[in-house]
Parts: structure tokens; sequence; C-alpha cells
């Protein structure tokens, strides 16, 4: 007898967890294979969550009702938010993680949903039958059958590690890979590539003179990731430290580049850019003396530290003798050296926006297989496969969220539309409409949205509202209230700004950049009293207030522009056309039209190598 479920997730990692989470609580029965359940969405890398527009992306998890950001909120030993000297478009929440902690948080995540079941084996092979994928084959030999099956096995398909000359198969540092997956959908015509990715060593921290190490403790203003209106546990901090390469360091790990697998040939995959190894670095910006590395803590209860920055593929000697000359470190011990790994991934431009496959109905992928790098980037397209899945299965209309309306929507764009050739990273920069998609609004944008679909729940919806009044009560407030100048010049005086001659409304005075409106509801008590009716929010909230005064010029220009563009994602294209009819348009462009078969016109100008030219062309033969 073969286990029947609605939805199988192949793989544990922060793909497979939000996968697996949301589906279950969309009401579907969800089974989660892993090979090891102590290690749920386990840091294989840094310790850490959010950063530059990862921050938003962990939020935007959370505003629909995924679990990265209340796991982060558990386990968090430091939090920043960066970006704070630039627009509050910049700013991206970062948290270093208690890593044992993190695992542990998202197990009883897990276990306390309902419809969810799991199973430690390892998947070998996907049931497929007339161009439908309807269940898994683990190696133990157990079949399970399921009405979609989500694949986030990330690194682990046929996984390879590299120190020096030395070769291990696994998907992580002693972890066996998975085999099998890729050559039965390469048998069924999906195109395989292969990527790489690297993780430092490891540290003893009784080993580190962090007297020699600037220290950068995290921020002192306590701040959470998710929406959710509790207390929070904030009171165990932990500093991260920064050293620095120099010269030395260099020559010593150039004495292992004739041994290299970066640079002797024996790997020949791709690896990130924005995230290279340290032999990388030295090798590019050869004319740098020096490289900036962060000392991270694992955890509160651990003395393991985490050198970012110095991801290494180079033999194990070479990069030991290279950190003992690093200031700090010259008696360091190491737990583990760092390494490289390479992995299968399957091009995204073989998947619809909802993350199905084009070639296999009822399968979906999700996560590093997508060529992505990053727990967050993962994690959020694990939601989506979960959610898209289930929505399948009840028939419902698919979910997927433009450009305009979160990072979320701007990644899997990218992936399905473009493509990657390298491991893809988000940035702010890779977002037309920044000053919308902002870290603190994302419950505003999302948060309703999923609620239609069933996953947000009343709990979520309701703080939304409550906090929407709040900010109405304190606009409203500024615009009728005026001030006049004996009430107010001192205060102006004070921020650098100039005085009054007459009565103005508060909004005016709130406007002024020198203006902080924490220091400008000490003056006025009717703000004062507002602010004191927010409860625990009351910090969260006012910002969004300032925000939405200071940048409202900017917000309401960029929604005119989102809206133009929209119209071009509300025309559609036949998936079934023939581009190659259309002889006016480049070669190139009905080439990459007819492989991807865009939905919209939208998508089709985000194609590379379709120029405006091409559109327009598509654009009069549909008449417009």
């Amino acid at each position: 007898m073969k286990a029947k479920y609605d939805v199988i997730v192949v793989g544990a990692g922060h793909a497979g967890c939000e996968a697996a989470a949301a589906a279950a609580n969309m009401g579907s029965r969800t089974l989660l294979i892993t090979m090891d359940m102590t290690k749920y969405a386990q840091m294989s890398c840094n310790p850490a969550m959010g950063g530059i527009a990862k921050g938003q992306i962990v939020r935007e998890i959370d505003a629909i009702g995924g679990y990265s950001g209340l796991v982060t909120d558990k386990s968090m030993i430091q939090f920043r938010m960066l970006n704070r000297s630039k627009g509050p478009a910049m700013w991206s929440p970062r948290a270093q993680c208690d890593r044992f902690l993190f695992t542990l948080e998202w197990r009883k995540a897990l276990e306390g949903i309902d419809n969810l079941e799991f199973w430690q084996d390892k998947v070998n092979r996907l049931l497929i039958n007339g161009g439908k994928v309807n269940g898994v084959e683990t190696e133990m030999g157990m079949s399970f059958l399921a009405k979609k099956v989500i694949l986030t096995a990330g690194t682990f398909i046929n996984g390879l590690m590299h120190v020096g000359k030395v070769k291990m198969k696994g998907g992580r540092m002693g972890e066996s890979p998975s085999s099998g997956i890729s050559e039965q959908l390469a048998e069924h015509g999906f195109e395989v590539g292969r990527m790489k990715t690297g993780t430092p060593a490891r540290l003893d921290g009784r080993s580190i003179d962090f007297d020699k190490l600037v220290e950068q403790p995290g921020d002192m203003e306590l701040r959470k990731f998710s929406y959710l209106d509790y207390e929070l546990d904030y009171s165990d901090h932990r500093s991260c430290y920064i050293a620095y390469t120099n010269l030395t360091v260099h020559e010593e790990l150039e004495k292992g580049f004739v041994d290299s697998p970066m640079f002797d040939g024996t790997i020949q995959s791709i690896g990130p850019r924005y995230c290279p190894s340290i032999e990388d670095k030295i090798v590019t910006f050869s004319d740098k003396e020096q490289h900036q590395l962060f000392l991270e803590p694992e955890g509160l209860n651990t003395i393991e530290y985490y050198i970012n920055g110095f991801s290494s593929s180079l033999a194990w000697d070479v990069q030991y003798n290279a950190m003992l000359q690093i200031k700090g470190l010259e008696n360091v011990k190491v737990f583990r050296p760092g390494y490289a790994i390479e992995y299968d991934y399957y091009p995204p431009t073989q998947l619809y926006h909802t993350l199905e496959t084009k070639s296999l109905e009822n399968l979906y992928f999700a996560g590093q297989i997508n060529g992505t790098t990053g727990y967050e980037e993962a994690g959020a397209q694990g939601l989506m496969a979960g959610i898209n899945a289930s929505l399948k299965i009840n028939g419902d209309q698919e979910f997927v969220l433009g450009r305009d309306q979160a990072y979320i929507g701007v990644l899997i764009d990218d992936l399905v539309t473009k493509g990657v050739d390298e491991p893809y990273r988000m940035f702010t920069s890779r977002a037309e409409y920044r000053i919308l998609l902002r870290q603190d609004n994302a419950d505003e944008r999302l948060t309703e949205l999923s609620a239609k679909i069933g996953m947000a729940k009343q709990d979520r919806v309701d703080l939304l509202l409550s906090k929407r009044e709040f900010i109405n009560s304190f606009i409203d407030f500024m615009r009728k209230e005026s001030i006049a100048p004996v009430d107010i010049n001192g205060f102006l005086e004070r921020a650098g700004t100039s005085a009054l001659k007459q009565k103005v409304k508060l909004i005016e005075i709130a406007r002024r950049p020198q203006v902080r409106l924490t220091e400008l509801i000490e003056e006025v008590s009717g703000l004062k009293k507002i602010y004191i009716a927010c409860g625990r929010r009351a910090g969260e909230i006012l910002e969004a207030v300032e925000i939405s005064i200071k940048y409202e010029g900017y917000i309401t220009r960029e929604k005119l522009m989102a809206d133009k563009i929209r119209r071009l994602e509300k025309i559609k294209l036949d998936e079934n056309f023939d581009y190659e009819r259309l002889k006016s348009i480049s070669t190139e462009a009905r080439q990459k039209l007819s492989r991807l078969k865009p939905k919209t016109i939208g998508q089709a100008s985000r194609i590379s190598g379709v120029s405006p030219s091409d559109i327009s062309v598509l654009l009069i033969y549909m008449g417009r």
C-alpha cells in the first residue's frame, strides 16, 4: 500500500520548511521528506538572516504568513538595521542568530502544524506518468503518492565538495549527496547545470584575541522581523568582530593556488560573484592590500565562530597558515576548514511564475536548485511554491506577486523571465520600485492579499487594520492641528531648523527633514497620547507615519510609474503563439520568445535580447 498525500516536499532546508508549512497551512495534507530531521533549515553558511534586500524578503515572508521572521526573532542574538544613513527604501534589517536554536525553533514550528507529516529518508526518483509527477520513491524503497511534489534539495543534488586536491561527495560537510533525480529529469528534457558555492572555516573562539579586533555590537533599539505583536526576549546579545587580511595573508594563500580546484580546472561551475572566495578576491582585486572579515558567533552556548569573508576551497594547511597571519588570529584553532561545493541546478526559465515546471505537470522547484543563493531567497521560493501547489489542487487562481508588490515578485520574475548565469542574490538595485517595497510596509502590501487566499490568518489582518488606524490617527491629527510660534520655536531652534512667524499645521513641521517625530511627540500632548495608545508597536507605527509624510511625493510618483508599467502586465500573450511568423522582430527575440513563452507583454519586455522595438511590433500586431 502506498501512502497518499496532497503535497510532498523533498528537502527541509529553508525552501523546504517554508514550502511544507505553507502547503499544510493552506489545508493540504503534506509530507516533508528529509535526510536528517535534526537539521531543519540548517544555517549551512553564516548564522544570520536578513541584510541588504534580504531583510525585506524576510519581512515579506512574515507578512504573507511564513515562518522565517518568527523563527529569526526567537533565535536572535544580535540585530542591526543596515543603511540607516540612507533613505528608508534602503533600510534593511539583519539578525545574527543562534544557529542551533534557529533549527530547534523551526522544528517546533513545523511539528505544531496540522496536516504536516514527516519522513526521514533520501528521495532517489520521482514517480512520473503521462507527463505528470504523482509521487516519489526513496532510498529505503518506499513509494509515496501525491498530487503535487515540491523539490527543494538545495546543494545536495549530486553535491561534490572540494578542499584543495581532496574531493568528497556530499551536500554539506559530513552529509551524503542525493543522486538519481537530475539524471531522471534530464531524460525528460530538463536542462541541468552546475553551480558552486562555498563556506569558510569554523574557528575556536577560545583561541581568538578579540582585543585586537574591532567590536561590532548590535543596535540598542529593540526590533523584530515579524509583524505579530509579542514581546521579544533580547536580553542576551552577542557582538560580531571585524578583522582584516593583509599582504602576508595574501602571499600565504597564493602558495596554494597551484593545487587550487578553482584555478587548475577541477571546478568549472559558476560561483557567486557577490560572495566570492578569498582566493577569488585577491586575484580579482589584486590592487587591494586588505579585505574586511567578520567573525560571527554561531550561538549563545558555543565557542564556535564563523569567519565571514574567508570562504575557500584551498588546501587545509594553506587556509590555516594564512589565518595565522591575521591580526587577532595568531594562535587560532580551527574546527573545520572551508570548502567549495558544486551541485546541480535547473535553469529557472523552465518554470512558470508559480514555480511549477513547464515540462512536467505537478512538479515545483524552489531554492538553490533554481540557481539562487541565500536562505532568504530560498525561503521565499518555498513559501510561494507551497501556496501555489495547494491553490492548484483546489482549482483556485494562482498567487503571483508583481514587481511593484514585493521583492519576492522581483526575485521570481527575474528567475523565470531572465534566467541566471551565476548564483542569484537579491539586491535593492534589482527592484524598480524600491520606495514602494520598503521593509516597514511589507504587511500593508501583502497581508490582505495573503488573507484572501487563506494563508494569512485573521490575527495578522486585525493587527494590520489596527496599525492603519493608528497611522491615520497621527496624520489626521497633524493635518487638522495648528501650532503657534510661541509653542514650537524653541524646539525648532534645537532641531536646527527655521523658526515660525505664524501658526502652521503640525504636518508642515513634520515634513521638515531636521524634525524627528520621536522628538516632536514630546512637544505635542495630542501626538503623545496617540503614541502611548499604540502600545508595543508604537515605534514601528511612528516610523511608518514619518516615512509616509516625509516621502509622500516620491511614493506617489513611484506609484504612478508602477501603474503605467502594470498596464503592460495586463496585456496577455497566447502561450502557443508562433513568434516565428513575426519577421519584423529580431531573430534573437523570436528565439527567446518562442522558448520562454511569456504570459504578458510586460514579462516579454524583461527578457534579455527582446528590445523595445520588438515590443512595439508585438503591440502593433495585437492592435495596441
